[in-house]
């Protein structure tokens, strides 16, 4: 089914259209009741992503620099003329400016239908191309207390500090999320509401649900709310709109495995499995590390170790060798930073030791350097964000082959 939206000034005029194109089996998802500019264009095109664009020809001028746009914007996406008459000049006009499709009420059936039938044809040669990141990179703890959360969140903060780099992290841990706590972030909102609107998920909706911490956009996983439960498709509406809206998304994890973390996992790029040099936290590892291999994810485990100290284990091969998988970092035991970190509602030191290893993890996912120019982000047009709005309804780099990784740090 054709995903379609309407920009169209003539409400009258749009209730028809929308009414006989859904007849047609088009999903009208998205209407604008008036032509939008440069920035609010490329808003609505990263949140609703449609494969088809009706557009009224009411003011032209407006109209066809829209046109351009949306083909600039988002290639493939097709845009169809809209107006109350077949006016010869007007059908000539849009012809010139590249347009090949037309209607005019009353919207008969029959060739309506034909529109229809080409406008499937065409997307499904050369669909809709809109610029989206793979950067997806889950948390996994190998049990409770081996510190993903913290990992996560400053892993976060130091991809989030990197120029022209939009971070989204997204707590889904719905048992005991700790990523707004850590970052003193208030907020009445949460990934359930997230997960509740999914469906309807737009670019004013979504600056609402998020906090802004420093750089960093943060969906918090909430009030602990055991009888609840995110569906694995909510989980997908989620991540195909930030992909949309943001260069890298981390997401932290129960370490349970829900169904909708088995989603999650499938949809990241590298999964991180945390893990301590502690006996239990290696046996648990391996177990996780067993059942992945099973859902045919083993090849996306990285093994990262927090807590690192030299007296814990002999070499970085034996650990090596247990799991059979490189180590990719690890993190000294710094309790004491943490702690101070957690007092303060912050990341940790940036220039400790510790601090150092988060923003080494970030350049190398990024593919950066310190002194690299800052690339493009991917919500330079997204806007500010409203924080705490009332109006929100109620809940209803994969690491380069042969890259080298990071020896213990003492």
């Amino acid at each position: 089914m054709l995903r379609g939206a309407i920009i169209c000034p003539d409400q009258q005029l749009a209730d028809s259209l929308q009414n006989a194109v859904e007849s047609q089996r088009v999903a009208v998802i998205r209407r604008l009741a008036r032509y939008p500019g440069t920035v609010e264009l490329v808003r609505f095109l990263r949140a609703a992503a449609p494969d088809v664009v009706f557009l009224s020809l009411e003011t032209r001028a407006v109209a066809l620099d829209i046109a351009s746009r949306v083909v600039a914007q988002a290639p493939g996406t097709q845009v169809v003329a809209v107006h109350r008459t077949c006016d010869p000049a007007i059908l000539l006009e849009a012809m010139r400016a590249g347009i090949r499709e037309f209607l005019a009420p009353p919207f008969d059936p029959a060739p309506l239908g034909e529109t229809v039938r080409r406008l499937n044809e065409t997307v499904s040669r050369e669909p809709p191309r809109i610029e989206t990141t793979d950067s997806v990179y889950a948390f996994l703890p190998s049990k409770p207390g081996v510190g993903a959360t913290t990992l996560a969140v400053n892993a976060s903060l130091a991809l989030a500090a990197l120029p022209g780099v939009e971070v989204l992290l997204a707590d889904f841990d719905l048992t005991c999320g700790l990523a707004g706590f850590m970052l003193r972030a208030s907020s009445q909102y949460s990934i359930l509401d997230a997960a509740e609107n999914a469906l309807n998920m737009d670019e004013n909706l979504w600056p609402r649900l998020v906090t802004r911490v420093g750089g960093l956009d943060l969906l918090p996983a909430g009030k602990m709310n055991p009888g609840f439960r995110i569906e694995p498709a909510q989980v997908r509406h989620i991540l195909e709109f930030a992909r949309r809206n943001y260069r890298v998304i981390c997401a932290d994890l129960s370490g349970l495995i829900e169904n909708y973390s088995v989603e999650i996992l499938h949809e990241a790029r590298r999964i991180f499995l945390v893990v301590t040099p502690e006996i239990p936290s290696l046996h648990l590892a391996r177990e996780r590390l067993s059942y992945l291999q099973q859902l045919d994810l083993g090849d996306r485990v990285t093994l990262l170790m927090n807590r690192s100290e030299k007296r814990h284990f002999s070499s970085r091969q034996e650990i090596e060798r247990l799991f059979g998988l490189p180590l990719y970092m690890a993190f000294p035991n710094d309790y004491a930073g943490v702690h101070e970190a957690l007092t303060a509602g912050k990341g940790v030191n940036p220039s400790s030791e510790l601090g150092k290893c988060f923003q080494r993890l970030a350049r190398q996912l990024t593919g950066t350097t310190a002194a690299e120019p800052a690339r493009k982000p991917l919500l330079s047009f997204l806007g500010s964000r409203k924080k705490n709005a009332d109006s929100v309804p109620p809940r209803g780099p994969d690491v380069p082959e042969g890259e080298r990784r990071e020896s213990f740090a003492h």
